[in-house]
């Protein structure tokens, strides 16, 4: 199927494109009202994640309302410990939590020895719907937490401050620790291939929770087996490139390392300013980001302005696309998201001669 637009996906392979092409992170969820009715509906968020309908219904939702140059599959990074058989469960106002938890050498290796790809149907299912809804006008993005990331939940029971139960971990039994980065990193690559076989047309490794490492403890732990999932990752499909994008919140200190990890984008959080992110890695990778989410909150003109700012730092030329350093939150008003989105398309024409 012949794609209408295709400029995101130029864009990560560092082709000219006529303006820079823009996507959020969490395009699909609770700033939406339609998001909310049909999470109502649904009665709890698995069960919403779960239903590729419903899955469906609300990846296509931000494309309704904006001129998106991307899809991102509605889904959650916690699919993969899921299948695991760890128990994730939501706790209302509380986050994600588990079951079962991870503490000991003996817990890794009794975790099962499953096919990924046979247990999360229901993702496989979502992108071939996904696929089918919009008929070529955009390209879906599909994507996976990283290892490091993952296990940081399973051995913490859910989200944390500071990590201190993963780390310690992680010092003390180093060889548990790469065990179970390994599985997950096999996980992590049947995942994203089941999920390039279904459709999706680029992936994007969420390292979330990598920079809260030391520069060590990232090249050992976190980044070495993301490059060990690029590496094995299926990279053409219906005739074209699948494009993989590693974001590492908190990474500026690495961004050399993670350009050389095979990656065709690196993503950047909003604590590095773009420009100097090109001059260290543009000539080898494209960038996305990295406007502030908290940017959405402030007037139409302010956010126009900002984003006039990290295009005019990027500068002119190709393999830009625009997103926010991180997630968008809940109180967004979805107007600011339209003046975003148009501010991004209007104001970059003038970089792409």
């Amino acid at each position: 199927m012949t794609l209408k637009n295709d400029r995101f996906l130029r864009a990560l392979l560092k082709e000219s494109v006529d303006v820079t092409p823009v996507w959020m992170m969490r395009q699909a969820g609770r700033y939406l009202p339609e998001y909310r009715v049909t999470r109502k509906q649904a009665g709890d968020f698995l069960t919403l994640c779960q239903t590729p309908q419903l899955a469906c219904e609300v990846t296509l939702q931000p494309l309704h309302r904006y001129p998106f140059d991307a899809a991102i599959l509605f889904s959650d990074i916690l699919t993969i410990p899921d299948a695991l058989g760890q128990g994730l469960y939501f706790s209302e106002g509380e986050g994600p939590k588990f079951r079962k938890v991870i503490r000991s050498a003996l817990d890794v290796e009794m975790l099962p020895d499953i096919s990924i790809a046979d247990e999360l149907t229901y993702v496989t299912d979502a992108i071939a719907l996904i696929r089918k809804e919009l008929n070529g006008s955009v390209p879906l993005i599909g994507f996976s937490g990283s290892p490091w990331t993952l296990a940081t939940y399973m051995i913490e029971g859910g989200g944390s401050k500071d990590f201190r139960i993963a780390k310690q971990f992680m010092y003390d039994h180093p060889q548990a620790m790469h065990l179970l980065l390994e599985k997950l990193a096999n996980a992590v690559t049947d995942y994203l291939n089941a999920q390039i076989k279904a459709g999706a047309q680029a992936v994007q490794i969420f390292d979330t929770w990598g920079g809260v490492l030391t520069t060590g403890a990232y090249a050992t732990f976190s980044l070495k087996y993301m490059q060990d999932i690029v590496a094995n990752l299926i990279r053409e499909n219906e005739g074209r490139q699948v494009p993989v994008i590693i974001f590492t919140k908190n990474g500026g200190l690495w961004l050399e390392a993670i350009a050389n990890s095979g990656c065709q984008a690196v993503g950047l959080d909003w604590t590095i300013e773009i420009g100097a992110a090109r001059q260290r890695i543009g000539g080898r990778v494209a960038l996305q980001g990295n406007m502030d989410p908290t940017i959405l909150y402030a007037n139409p003109s302010a956010i126009r302005k900002e984003v006039g700012r990290i295009l005019e730092s990027f500068g002119p030329g190709n393999g830009h696309v625009f997103n926010l350093g991180h997630g968008i939150t809940p109180e967004v008003n979805p107007d600011h998201v339209s003046a975003f989105v148009d501010a991004v398309h209007e104001l970059s024409a003038s970089y792409h001669p």
